[in-house]
């Protein structure tokens, strides 16, 4: 009976989740007969797949789509290098001051983003990044002050023998990093590039603030700039924004194991 209760329970919440993403779909698929319908329509009579490639042509969807993917694409590969990097320079090694530097890192984390827009805002002005997709790359090639906690909290679970045997053998701290730590550290690692992935793929304030030329927006700021053209144009909102969802949730599902071990090793320190 519990057990029961526990799985209806369950399914009720996954339906609640699942609801706003079927509607989507749904309207996206739907024939304007069918879309003004009351009572409103479930199920459409026809589904009108087609209405994917008219939305994606009434914008350049094309070039948001190939912007979009070079930020989380590079912004990704230096999140986890940079992250893991600090990480393991805060785990493995010993040097004055290590301690309040680390606290003073995760103080950071409490400094909102709105509060650093205006000084990056004049710094990359300063730079002439403004209207280029510099702004949303490079600043994590400097680690997140998050994610070097998770990371270093899963290092931390790697006994020091380790080390002192990889020495032993001749190895030097770099050699340690890459050989050792690195390979132990990949479902944390998954874990970082699939948390980062969604957001820079569902960033919009960045690109909003630091583009300017339609050829340079992301795919969010396209979707929002076309919401603004075509209020009335539902079925191409939800076909556009149900294309949006798609890569974040395949890539949730490609990566929920090493997600939950991540997860579960950088909680626990061994």
């Amino acid at each position: 009976m519990r057990k029961t209760l526990l799985y209806s329970a369950l399914v009720l919440l996954s339906a609640l989740f699942i609801a706003p993403f079927y509607w989507t779909f749904m309207t996206a698929i739907k024939s304007q007969a069918d879309l003004y319908q009351f009572p409103p329509v479930f199920w459409p009579s026809e589904w009108h797949f087609e209405n994917f490639a008219i939305a994606w042509n009434k914008q350049p969807f094309g070039t948001y789509l190939t912007n979009s993917l070079i930020v989380v694409v590079f912004s990704t590969i230096g999140q986890l290098v940079s992250s893991s990097l600090v990480a393991y320079g805060f785990a493995r090694f010993r040097f004055p001051g290590r301690d309040p530097l680390f606290i003073l890192l995760l103080a950071t984390m409490m400094i909102p983003w709105d509060v650093k827009m205006i000084p990056l805002y004049m710094e990359f002005n300063l730079l002439g990044w403004i209207n280029t997709l510099k702004p949303l790359i490079v600043p994590a090639y400097f680690a997140d002050a998050f994610f070097v906690f998770l990371l270093r909290q899963y290092i931390m679970t790697v006994p020091v023998e380790i080390d002192e045997a990889a020495r032993m053998d001749g190895a030097n701290a770099f050699d340690i990093y890459w050989r050792i730590h690195l390979p132990l550290m990949m479902p944390a690692l998954v874990l970082v590039g699939t948390f980062h992935f969604m957001n820079a793929w569902n960033d919009y304030l960045g690109p909003l603030i630091f583009l300017n030329d339609q050829s340079m927006y992301t795919l969010t700021l396209g979707l929002s700039m076309f919401k603004g053209l075509h209020e009335v144009d539902v079925t191409s909102i939800a076909a556009i924004t149900v294309v949006l969802c798609l890569p974040p949730l395949a890539l949730f599902f490609l990566a929920q194991r090493y997600i939950m071990d991540g997860a579960v090793g950088s909680s626990v320190k061994g």
